[in-house]
């Protein structure tokens, strides 16, 4: 697993729905919200905001002259066409923004500025010319709009506009000020419209907890990740790569004593039985696997300080003879054996390992190992794997090891079903590592993209996937997998962070989805993820599934993780991706884990959210997200209410095309209790549909029963 790269926009739309049987008109109450105003400069630079200026001499401590306080700061110019850059660490939400407000004051003769903002990608809106009046402290409030409007704003710039030598000027108070949102909110439901099944393979985990797989019943998990990209099945050891000095690490220690029966590797498949739950094996195919080792330190590792000399950092804790393979200086240590830790493999070693999986578990088709990924974010080998592995993943070896192994896997097990490339992340859905290789502005030249007709990588590996059952006959690749991390700062990976980091955790699951919201980190256009990898599909290989093996989007441990994870979950079902996993899941006391049991297990009898997804809209998703399905054992119309907001919101639902019976049962996760689904007192609805409130930051899931059920329900009262 690596992680890098997210998004906008916000809607305002007043709505009147008819609710109830013959009852009045029902507004929703509109609700005023403001970010907050974002400090830039007070009596020194806020401490999330840092100097980014050139040809500029700043003095933070300069006593006077001042409009408020008791500092202000000077600004020196040193060069023609200097910049004064304040950088903000934390990328901000632009749309929760009006103006940029600051004060400005010259000495010796006015001074001639232009200032513009900078985005997440830094790119630059319109410049608006400013003037630094002789020993006058002059206001500025420029409304964003008149500086471009951006999606996401990284930084603020004052440059000089002259081209020529300019007096030292003085700043103050500089301030971001936050856009009161006014929205009304409304929801609906039509229960025959926009109906396809929901893939329960989207539920799915990386390295499960089996009490929690148990209690879900996970319908997928995954054995993934770097270490699995060496990992030897038959004397049970991987190599950590560079996420810890390129190791050779005996899965279990003492190593089982009849190998490969009882590895790690059966461990996992042995726990997904006896949890009824699909494996999704990674099988290695860079060529090389992870050599015997007797098990204890010291291990193997591919760059031993003794041989290739002193290193950046070593492993001082466990093996201070293991570097990371950089010389002290930092550079790259070259030339290494791919031996220190590995032997050279061919697609044989797969085949081998599927018999032996065979004849332990059965075929696929007999309820062994059902799935396979085609290794592990192999544009990154050259890198994560250097040390068998250091020169760049190129468009030519990707084809050239996918048909290898994947030919192997399917003609040793023909009904297994292969997820390939298991790519990255952005720049690897596009480019090769080799044309990340060229260095420079690479994107630009792309000299292996460009020998490949220009094509972007995606595009080029399925349509050579479909070159190929045309010549031969046979579906080499089942399913599109591509990782997805969000890359803002603050939000995969991590803790909650602080209140812009939440939202904009909250925000940024819209880059899944959604063509119009902007990605707020250095990537900085929409990514419309599973629509972009339909896109890919339905151009290049149609019939082939999409799967993302990994994502993750932080805070697990906490409510607004598992928020984001609930949404993350809908949006899977609403926009039919085929199969996830969620890469380092949480633990069962965890808030994330009650994001899956609120579609796995809300009431704690293993109760579903339902399986044919039906149409469902709110005004606006990204406060107030709404997901409905229909279930298929009592033809259930449930829905899933994920209240993004730090407010109470009450929103009238409107539904078509289903008649419920008069109550509906409601589960809540919430911060009530962060421990309990709570089973809440039924609310009345009706055929024209309901009003009701939903906490702030709460999972509300609404279960309607239908008035006439099911011929399947009445059998058993009718046999009887």
């Amino acid at each position: 697993m690596q992680m890098r790269f997210r998004w906008l926009m916000a809607c305002t739309v007043a709505l009147l729905f008819v609710i109830g049987l013959g009852l009045l008109l029902s507004h929703s109450d509109p609700i005023a919200r403001a970010a907050g105003d974002v400090t830039i400069y007070g009596d020194d630079i806020a401490g999330s905001w840092a100097d980014w200026s050139w040809d500029s001499t700043l003095n933070f401590t300069n006593p006077s002259p001042v409009h408020l306080g008791t500092h202000s700061l000077a600004v020196t110019y040193t060069a023609a066409w200097a910049g004064l850059y304040l950088h903000s660490n934390s990328i901000l939400y632009g749309p929760s923004y009006s103006a940029l407000r600051f004060w400005v004051r010259g000495t010796g003769s006015n001074e001639y500025l232009n200032v513009s903002l900078y985005d997440a990608a830094s790119n630059s809106g319109p410049t608006i010319p400013v003037t630094a009046t002789l020993n006058t402290w002059t206001p500025y409030t420029i409304s964003l709009s008149s500086l471009g409007n951006l999606n996401s704003i990284s930084g603020v710039v004052w440059q000089d506009s002259t081209g020529g030598a300019q007096p030292v000027f003085y700043l103050d108070d500089i301030a971001l000020i936050a856009k009161p949102i006014t929205i009304t909110l409304a929801l609906s439901v039509d229960a025959q419209s926009g109906v396809h099944a929901i893939s329960p393979y989207i539920y799915g985990l990386n390295f499960a907890d089996e009490s929690l797989a148990n209690e879900l019943r996970l319908p997928v998990d995954r054995w993934g990740g770097n270490s699995t990209t060496r990992y030897n099945y038959l004397n049970d050891v991987s190599n950590t790569a560079n996420d810890w000095y390129f190791e050779n690490i005996p899965q279990d220690d003492p190593l089982p004593p009849h190998l490969p029966d009882g590895s790690a590797s059966n461990q996992f498949i042995d726990k997904d039985r006896r949890t009824g739950t699909q494996t999704l094996l990674t099988i290695p195919m860079i060529g090389w696997t992870a050599k015997s080792h007797s098990g204890g330190h010291p291990y193997d590792c591919g760059f031993k300080v003794s041989k290739y000399g002193a290193q950046q950092a070593n492993d001082w804790e466990w093996d201070p003879n293991c570097g990371n393979g950089r010389h002290t200086n930092g550079t790259l240590i070259t030339g290494n054996s791919p031996t220190d830790t590995s032997i050279a493999i061919t697609h044989t070693f797969v085949q081998s390992w599927i018999n032996y999986l065979k004849g332990k578990y059965g075929s696929a088709s007999q309820g062994g190992v059902l799935f396979y990924n085609l290794d592990n974010e192999p544009m990154l080998w050259s890198d994560t794997h250097r040390d068998v592995h250091p020169q760049p993943t190129s468009y030519n070896e990707m084809l050239t090891r996918t048909i290898e192994y994947a030919a192997a896997i399917k003609a040793t097990d023909p009904n297994a079903q292969t997820l390939g490339p298991a790519e990255w992340g952005w720049t690897g859905y596009f480019y090769s590592a080799l044309d990340a290789a060229a260095g420079g502005s690479w994107w630009n030249t792309r000299p292996d993209r460009m020998a490949h007709g220009d094509i972007p990588f995606t595009d080029w590996y399925l349509q050579q996937m479909k070159a190929y059952e045309q010549a031969y006959g046979q579906r080499l690749l089942d399913y599109l997998d591509l990782h997805f991390y969000p890359q803002a700062d603050g939000v995969s990976l991590s803790p909650a962070g602080d209140a812009n980091t939440q939202a904009l955790r909250l925000r940024s699951t819209r880059s899944l989805w959604d063509p119009t919201y902007v990605d707020e980190s250095w990537i900085g256009e929409a990514t419309d993820m599973i629509p972009r990898m339909r896109q890919w599909v339905n151009d290049n290989y149609p019939g082939t599934k999409l799967a993302i093996s990994e994502y993750n989007w932080g805070a697990l441990d906490d409510l607004n993780g598992a928020l984001a994870q609930a949404d993350v979950l809908g949006i899977f079902g609403r926009e039919g991706l085929d199969l996830a996993t969620l890469w380092d899941p949480p633990t069962p006391s965890d808030p994330g884990a009650y994001a899956f049991r609120m579609y796995r297990n809300y009431d704690g009898n293993h109760r579903l959210f339902g399986e044919l997804s039906v149409s469902a809209a709110s005004t606006d998703q990204e406060q107030l997200s709404i997901y409905a399905a229909r279930r298929g054992f009592d033809n259930a119309l449930t829905l899933m209410l994920i209240n993004k907001s730090t407010d109470v919101l009450t929103a009238p639902l409107s539904l078509s095309n289903y008649d419920p019976q008069s109550g509906a049962q409601i589960y809540r996760y919430s911060a009530n209790n962060l421990n309990l689904i709570a089973q809440l007192p039924d609310i009345g609805v009706s055929s024209t549909g309901f009003t009701t409130t939903y906490p702030a930051s709460s999972i509300t899931l609404i279960i309607m029963q239908p008035l006439v059920p099911p011929l399947h329900v009445y059998l058993p009262i009718i046999l009887k």
